[in-house]
């Protein structure tokens, strides 16, 4: 029965050919051109993908460095922007500085000039801070716009000054 079982089982189906091969082990034929390429195109992508990584790699290196460069920009226009503001409120304290004097500060510029002359064109500028009823940092301002009086240290002590009269506004006795 094993022989019957056999020739039943081998006869199932399409009997087999004698130069059969599977699929799996499929021969192709090809010329030696076309080997050729196919050697050289594996041989050129095997060298060219480190090539492409690094080229990708650099490229995103130089978008990181754009998008820096970008930022730096923007930090630049806003240092430009304050230093103008800066020259701007300078400027403006410097004109604020340079102003003519006021009303009221010719007036006691007057009053300081008159003092000086009644008192020889000489005097302590404590003193005549005193009689003028000023603050320190007023009479201050006063004797910085007065361009007829020269103040100096005084010989005995350095700590305190005189106010003079310019010479050429002296009156003489």
């Amino acid at each position: 029965m094993d022989i019957v079982d056999t020739a039943q089982i081998n006869s199932f189906g399409i009997p087999p050919k004698a130069n059969f091969v599977s699929p799996s082990e499929s021969v192709f034929v090809l010329t030696s051109t076309q080997l050729s390429a196919l050697v050289t195109a594996a041989a050129v992508q095997k060298v060219i993908q480190p090539l492409v990584e690094r080229v990708e790699s650099l490229e995103n290196t130089i978008a990181r460095q754009d998008e820096k460069i970008a930022a730096l920009q923007a930090t630049q226009d806003t240092h430009a922007d304050n230093q103008l503001i800066q020259l701007r409120l300078i400027n403006d304290l410097r004109d604020a500085t340079r102003k003519e004097p006021q009303l009221m500060q010719k007036d006691r510029g007057e009053i300081l000039r008159a003092l000086l002359a009644a008192n020889g064109g000489k005097m302590l500028a404590k003193d005549a801070r005193q009689k003028m009823h000023l603050s320190k940092n007023r009479f201050s301002e006063l004797l910085k716009i007065c361009d007829f009086i020269e103040t100096k240290p005084l010989h005995s002590d350095r700590r305190k000054y005189i106010i003079i009269l310019k010479s050429e506004l002296v009156p003489r006795n």
